[in-house]
């Protein structure tokens, strides 16, 4: 009962409990007097309108410390909630943080705002990287490259006509409206880029109509052929069940897939067969889709890292390939990040790069700034370039 839990709470040292219990149990764990609430994966909380977020905000504590990887996924107003569980009010109201932060810096990349912000959080903000050797000393490299594959002729025609197509409307369409046309312009373009099949979606053969697939089954078979293992991330399910079936047939073995709709006791499984390396050692290749498979795993038998599709969100990238480069990891890991040169994923590789020093400055880095942009620059952003179709 409450009674008894806030008796045996009252007599511990330390409590544990889950995000969804401090929801539903809120009243019940406000009769404590916390010493400290201590959030792990803060970035729970980062809806500021979630009710979850507002149960957690409201327990009453002497101090609290917020710990997490991601403290900015894809917004400002992220790291604002955070804060305002931690010391309310600091930032000020959500209304006027978007004003003088969240605007200015995510649409204009306002380089004082920015200097404003980080002066102001960083009195809050310890920061511990795994790469840094005070902190672990015998942590492998992290090699990181990006691979630059071309379009086929086939490829290259449906992003020609995705792209007239969808340039027509968007001229032609204001606010939500336009927001929408462009992200679905977007969606449909990186997939063209994947495989024509994924953007078809008519069941049709895999083998010798995507650069990428094919340059990704020559780099697979180089690490297998040393006896290796990798990762290979996609934002689709849909495109890890092609891939799923192409490399099976390639290679004439399994290869595991993760997805959101994955059972949690089959996920179990799976990472266990993978991370086996003694007695009967599990399938080499393991295909998550990036929002299931991209926290809280561990699977450092694989020291290669495939991005085969990008995610504009350079912490979530991260997030992914921390499921091998961690902890426990004994061997270098490769990150091979695919871009198709001369698309539209070549130039917003290029924007994001461009961004570094103001990502470092806490900065989220999702697809809707694109959705900003004016028409000339979408034009500019998705125009597909000679160099962009192979021979």
């Amino acid at each position: 009962s409450g009674e008894e839990f806030v008796a045996q709470a009252r007599q511990a040292h330390v409590v544990i409990s889950t995000y969804a219990l401090a929801r539903r149990d809120e009243e019940t764990l406000r009769e404590v007097e916390w010493g400290g609430v201590v959030l792990d994966e803060a970035q729970k909380i980062k809806n500021p309108a979630a009710k979850q977020t507002q149960a957690i905000r409201r327990l009453p504590a002497t101090y609290r410390v917020a710990l997490t990887g991601t403290p900015v996924e894809n917004r400002l107003s992220e790291l604002w909630s955070i804060m305002q569980f931690l010391n309310p009010g600091y930032l000020g109201s959500q209304k006027s943080f978007r004003t003088n932060f969240a605007r200015p810096i995510e649409r204009y990349q306002d380089q004082e705002a920015a200097a404003r912000l980080r002066k102001l959080v960083q009195p809050f903000v310890l920061r511990r990287l795994k790469t840094d050797p005070t902190i672990i000393q015998d942590l492998p490299e992290k090699l990181e490259h990006k691979v630059y594959c071309t379009l086929t002729p086939e490829q290259a025609t449906l992003y020609q006509a995705v792209v007239e197509d969808a340039m027509l409307q968007v001229d032609e369409a204001e606010g939500i409206q336009r927001k929408g046309l462009v992200l679905s312009m977007l969606t449909r373009l990186k997939q063209i880029c994947n495989h024509p099949a994924q953007f078809l979606g008519d069941g049709s053969s895999l083998p010798d109509r995507s650069g990428k697939l094919a340059r990704l089954g020559e780099m697979l078979e180089e690490v297998l052929s040393v006896d290796e293992r990798a990762l290979v991330f996609t934002q689709y399910a849909g495109m890890g069940a092609l891939l799923q079936q192409y490399l099976q047939d390639l290679f004439g073995g399994e290869v595991l897939f993760l997805y959101g709709g994955t059972p949690a006791k089959q996920r179990d499984r799976m990472i266990a067969r993978f991370q086996e390396e003694r007695s009967l050692p599990g399938p080499p290749i393991f295909i998550l889709s990036l929002k299931a498979g991209g926290l809280g795993l561990n699977l450092t038998r694989a020291n290669h890292v495939f991005h085969f599709d990008r995610w504009w969100n350079p912490a979530v990238e991260n997030q992914a390939t921390d499921r091998a480069f961690r902890i426990g990891q004994t061997k270098d890991v490769w990150v091979h990040k695919f871009v198709c040169g001369g698309t539209l994923e070549e130039r917003i590789d290029e924007l994001i790069e461009s961004k570094k020093a103001l990502a470092e400055s806490v900065i989220g880095a999702g697809e809707g700034w694109l959705t900003e942009m004016n028409t000339d620059q979408l034009r500019e952003l998705v125009t597909l370039s000679r160099e962009a179709v192979g021979d």
